[in-house]
């Protein structure tokens, strides 16, 4: 019996080990694959339409949404050895819902986001050596600009260690998309915008004269409310000796920090008298940060409002340095304040993460330019990027993004952020890196203000604290398990987000443990904030899009009898409002708490509204369709309601601003057809960024806003399509506007280089617009219309402000960003031949240009027209004010 029981155990022994070696044998084989497939897959896409419905493709039947879609070529090439077998699985990612494959051998399956999966049908048995495959995907709406195209798709089989695909584990997007061509840059047949090219660059730009330094010798950015120069010069060459009754020491030292980047020596003889005298400031003047400079022959004399009022004084003194000729500043009398209290910056380090060094060098900037509130997006469905003590997993978890299906360890890849974390997607702040940021700003009068974006938006969170629960519920602790918890897991609601994640991109608004939740975080942050000295004044709620996008007008029930020809079918029975499925909510309906279930989200910010309150914060913020079924501003709890206002203009914003200034609610100017940083420069295909709102957006435009009379820009500007547009005043309100913010969302803004390119220069337009209000800004009034035919506005004045304006940053402001560090982006000059010769001019006159004849192989100055053969391969560019960088180069 012994005997025969070690036999068999031998013999189990031995299967065990003969199994455990094949499969060991599997995972290499896998390993094999995946690797090969990895190095050497080289894939490549092509836009082949954007104009789908028009060209016979049924995008309706497909369901796409207003019926509109494009054709992608997907082509792979393998440049190795045979691969065979289908047993292996490529993830890409794709910001456009892909509808179809026009491939028998593949199917794609989306898995969450902009994350799906490519797997091979069993028609398909492998690649062989040097085989190219075409696989044409329908997608919805256009693929316009060539970032749209994301990379670090990546290969799986088995259990093998996922592998980013080599072609595409680039941020060169020159690399793996062809040039979009022919008219598909255009969003439909009849767009109307003029593509960006060296001649329509060249007519855009020919009106801006270059200006003699000493034109523009007194003018600095911000524009001051008076500024009178007289003749001399004080030569400071030896330095300045600073009397200091105005500013801590951390003021001091941010000032000196800036002086000395621009070659200034505060350890001379020359006086600089640093005081705050309130009293020397009346009415609209007598403000926070108003300021009087005065440089004559007696040195420089600064006089603050308060503390922060003179180190702005300071500002526009080192404003006033000229990194050409650092030794002299012109004598002047200035006296200052600003338009608005509120003069923002938004940054979302959320759905790609942005380092702490990057958000110091941006404050930096921000307190040259006299902006003085940082709002922090951190977190969204992408990422949770903020340490917060005892909810270890929204880091451990929510802070990182990798290859896990189950997201017990991760978050799953989005955005081109691949199967790994060691990059852009994974990244949070800690507590010492947040409160590091906290007291740089602190000393430049700049307030952070944290943004934590719920119900909505809140994916990395819920499936952290669901991480949490399963961790804990393992444990036997149910009470802690539930603690937190955020999500119903009775909810069947199906529902499609804006970004199409599923329902565990929302926060439960009526669940107790979601206001649990709440009450710790906002707890926890608050700590921070009093432990650097930067009391937490206002708490951004976020509360924008939580809706269920199957919904929006652009879909029609495919059993519909009045259907369109414009708009995508689907099955509309089969779609939910957020949470209507969820037990909790569906009692809080029945017992009349809440009228609907597409109120909850208003709801649910009055209940956080209170939770703020009671943290002693005064300032409750929002994007303001998050609050649109409140009654009004009296619904929170917080002394002061503050609203992002970010309806697009050309779809009705010029009007219904007011209606919520009109509410009572303090309104933050924050359009995106203006002020979002995430749009493209200009109408090219090259240029990065989303595209939904505008077509482009570059520093003239952003000048160009008038952010008080709404209406006003009907005039100056055009839609998306390059089409003009009514604005017309329709409400008797035109007080309650507190400021203006410029954002920028990092959808296609991967790494701390592209964020600046797509931040700086023209941010500082913004700076200008929130600090100044220009004299060809009219005053609203309700009734006025304006268009493209109107000419209400004085666009001589207008011409006359950004020239000048173009010159100071041309000859002065960019090469202090140069000294700063600042990745900024360079204008793309415009040329022409004409008559023989070469003309170039750039947007920002003063920043040198070059041009070629060979290719790029060489390049000289442009100085003045210049002789060329007419039949040259003629390329131009700019450089960075230092020289030290050069911009993108165009073929005329």
């Amino acid at each position: 019996m012994n005997k025969t029981f070690k036999m068999g155990f031998l013999s189990v022994a031995i299967a065990t080990g003969l199994a455990g070696c094949s499969s060991l044998q599997s995972d290499a084989a896998q390993q094999g694959k995946v690797d090969a497939l990895a190095s050497q897959l080289n894939i490549s896409y092509d836009v082949e339409t954007n104009h789908g419905a028009q060209e016979g493709m049924t995008c309706q039947d497909m369901g796409a949404e207003w019926a509109s879609c494009n054709k992608i070529l997907m082509t792979v090439v393998n440049d190795g050895e045979a691969v065979s077998g289908n047993d292996w699985k490529i993830y890409l990612h794709s910001i456009r819902v892909i509808l179809d494959v026009e491939n028998k051998d593949f199917a794609i399956e989306h898995i969450t986001g902009d994350l799906y999966v490519m797997t091979p049908t069993a028609s398909f048995d492998g690649f062989a050596a040097g085989e190219t495959i075409e696989i044409p995907l329908i997608q919805e709406y256009w693929t316009l600009f060539e970032t749209d195209f994301m990379p670090r798709a990546y290969v799986t089989a088995g259990n093998a260690i996922p592998k980013a695909i080599a072609s595409l584990n680039t941020e060169n997007v020159d690399a793996y998309v062809t040039e979009i061509e022919g008219k598909n840059w255009k969003r439909t047949p009849e767009d109307n915008n003029i593509l960006a090219t060296a001649a329509s660059r060249y007519a855009k730009n020919s009106d801006v004269a270059a200006l003699a330094k000493g034109a523009i010798e007194a003018s600095i950015i911000p524009t001051p409310l008076k500024t009178k120069q007289m003749r001399g010069a004080l030569h400071i060459a030896s330095g300045f000796e600073v009397t200091n009754n105005a500013l801590d020491a951390d003021q001091l030292a941010a000032f000196e920090k800036r002086a000395e980047l621009l070659g200034v020596n505060v350890e001379g003889d020359i006086a600089l008298n640093i005081n705050v005298d309130a009293k020397a400031f009346e009415g609209k003047e007598a403000v926070s940060g108003a300021y009087k400079l005065a440089v004559n022959a007696g040195g420089v004399e600064v006089i603050g409002f308060d503390s922060v009022g003179a180190f702005y004084g300071l500002q526009s003194m080192l404003a006033l340095m000229d990194n050409g000729d650092d030794e002299m500043l012109p004598w002047v009398a200035i006296e200052d304040a600003p338009r608005f209290e509120y003069r923002g910056v938004m940054v979302d380090v959320a759905r790609n993460f942005h380092s702490k060094e990057a958000m110091l060098r941006t404050i930096e900037q921000m307190a040259a330019y006299k902006l003085n509130k940082l709002h922090l997006h951190l977190t969204d469905d992408e990422g949770w990027r903020l340490e917060i003590p005892g909810l270890p997993e929204l880091t451990d978890v929510g802070s990182n993004r990798c290859h896990d299906l189950s997201e017990t360890s991760c978050l799953l890849p989005q955005l081109g952020s691949g199967p790994s974390t060691d990059n852009f997607g994974s990244g949070y702040f800690s507590k010492a890196d947040y409160m590091e940021i906290l007291r740089h700003a602190k000393a430049r009068g700049i307030e952070v203000i944290p943004e934590i974006d719920m119900p909505a938006h809140s994916r990395a969170a819920v499936v952290s604290m669901e991480a949490r629960y399963k961790k804990y519920a393992e444990q036997g602790d149910l009470a802690k398990a539930e603690e937190f918890r955020l999500m119903d897991p009775q909810d069947t609601s199906n529902v499609t987000t804006v970004q199409f994640y599923d329902k565990r991109s929302f926060i439960n608004p009526c669940m107790d443990s979601s206001m649990n939740f709440v009450n710790k975080v906002i707890t926890e942050v608050k700590a921070m904030h009093d432990a650097a000295g930067m009391p937490l004044n206002t708490w951004h709620f976020g509360g924008d899009e939580a809706k269920n996008i199957k919904l929006n007008a652009g879909f029609q029930d495919t059993n519909a009898t009045d259907q369109v020809a414009w708009k995508g079918n689907i099955d509309l029975s089969q779609q939910d409002k957020p949470f209507a499925k969820s037990p909790m909510c569906q009692k809080l309906i029945e017992e009349g708490v809440v009228s609907d279930f597409g109120h909850l989200p208003s709801f649910f910010a009055e209940k956080v509204s209170g939770a703020v309150a009671e943290q002693g914060i005064e300032n409750f913020q929002a994007w303001q369709d998050g609050l649109k079924y409140s009654k009004d501003a009296s619904a929170f709890k917080t002394e002061n309601t503050r609203v992002n206002f970010w309806d697009v203009l050309y779809w009705g914003g010029d009007a219904s601003a007011y209606d919520w200034a009109a509410k009572g609610y303090d309104l933050i100017v924050s359009n995106p057809d203006y002020v979002y940083m995430d749009m493209p420069y200009e109408v090219d295909p090259k240029e990065r960024g989303y595209y939904w709102a505008t077509r482009a957006t570059d520093t003239r435009k952003m000048f160009g806003f008038a952010p008080e009379n709404l209406p006003q820009n009907a005039e100056t500007s055009v839609d998306r399509d390059g089409n003009g547009f009514n604005g017309k005043g329709t409400v008797e309100h035109n007080e309650g506007f507190h400021g203006l913010s410029a954002q920028l969302w990092s959808e296609t803004v991967r790494t701390d280089e592209q964020y600046e390119y797509m931040v700086f220069p023209r941010v500082i337009a913004a700076a200008e617009r929130a600090w100044h209000k220009a004299d060809w800004e009219l005053d609203y009034q309700v009734g006025k219309q304006f268009n493209q035919e109107t000419s209400h506005v004085n666009k001589d004045a207008q011409l006359q402000d950004w020239t000048r304006f173009a010159n100071v940053m041309g000859q002065r402001e960019m090469a202090k960003l140069d000294a700063s560090g600042i990745n900024y982006r360079i204008p793309v000059p415009g040329a022409i031949m004409q008559d023989g010769k070469l003309h170039m001019n750039i947007s920002m006159p003063g920043l040198p240009m070059q041009y070629s004849v060979d290719g790029g192989q060489s390049w000289m100055d442009y100085v003045a027209p210049v002789a060329l053969d007419n039949n040259a391969n003629v390329e131009v560019r700019a450089l960075s004010a230092d020289k030290q960088r050069e911009g993108r180069a165009v073929s005329l």
